[in-house]
């Protein structure tokens, strides 16, 4: 990805969401535009006009974490937002550190494996950084067979979202979901510049489908640690979960997700019954899904 690009567009992108009246100053007037001028984002951030400039035409190399900071907190940047100026500012800085990436592995260990399986109160699975599902629990497996069954989707699930129109279904709140896996993908790719298959994947999402295309230009990125999801699952009927998100550092890139009912919720009682639909006789998906 052109890091240049990435760097002009998202701090241009964060310059033009902010008026005067948020930032505190006065607004001088007509503007052609509803956003902050260079100069207005300059004195906030406590740095010369020619310098934010030159930061806003793409070059990040070299500014140190305390001006990245100061033009965070100038634009009003999120935890994310500020995670991805880093990680755009460490892209745009070569070092012997940023040799190749190593090819994405898929495979999951035994143990892994076992752990998630242990898992079997709650729905629960592994995601890498370009939403492929490694592996899930058997409730996991249950609950995503609308993705993991649709040959189209190849297991990932921004293809899902994307390119099936079950998604819509799937997810009541469709806009929300496409919203939060376009702004994953960007934040990953801000993070991974270098990985190709990530970015093989972006380029397949903005040319077949106009709706991620629209949301990637908008330059928004997420952290995705808990929340709430709506699901309408095509056995069991609506279910609404709290989930949580949780790093596994020996795989750089992963993610186990667990969603979580509330004791005594319908949603409770819907899941053991697709617990019990899972495990019947008849049931011969393995708790990962094939390739």
């Amino acid at each position: 990805m052109d890091n240049q690009a990435e760097v002009r567009d998202f701090l241009r992108t964060r310059r033009n969401r902010i008026t005067p009246g948020q930032a505190g100053i006065n607004g001088g007037g007509r503007r052609r535009q509803p956003g902050l001028r260079r100069e207005e984002v300059a004195m906030l951030a406590g740095m010369s006009v020619d310098y934010y400039a030159k930061m806003e035409r793409g070059n990040l190399a070299g500014v140190s974490a305390e001006v990245l900071d100061a033009l965070a907190r100038a634009l009003h940047l999120d935890d994310a937002e500020t995670d991805h100026l880093h990680d755009l500012a460490r892209a745009a800085t070569p070092s012997p550190s940023h040799r190749r990436p190593r090819p994405a592995e898929s495979t999951v260990r035994p143990s892994l494996q076992r752990f998630l399986d242990a898992l079997t109160g709650a729905p629960a699975w592994i995601m890498n950084r370009r939403a492929d599902i490694l592996a899930t629990n058997q409730l996991g497996r249950a609950l995503l067979a609308p993705m993991l069954d649709d040959p189209d989707t190849q297991d990932n699930h921004a293809r899902f979202i994307f390119f099936s129109p079950a998604s819509r279904t799937f997810y009541p709140q469709w806009e929300h979901a496409a919203d939060a896996a376009a702004a994953a993908l960007r934040t990953a790719a801000g993070r991974n510049p270098r990985d190709k298959g990530l970015t093989d994947l972006i380029g397949e999402l903005v040319t077949r489908s106009d709706a991620f295309s629209r949301r990637w230009s908008t330059h928004d990125v997420r952290l995705h640690r808990s929340g709430t999801k709506h699901i309408h699952h095509p056995d069991v009927g609506d279910l609404e979960f709290v989930y949580e998100a949780v790093d596994l550092p020996d795989n750089p890139g992963w993610t186990m997700f667990a969603w979580t009912s509330a004791a005594g919720s319908p949603t409770e009682e819907r899941i053991k019954l697709l617990g019990s639909l899972a495990s019947t006789p008849s049931d011969t998906s393995a708790s990962t899904p094939e390739n």
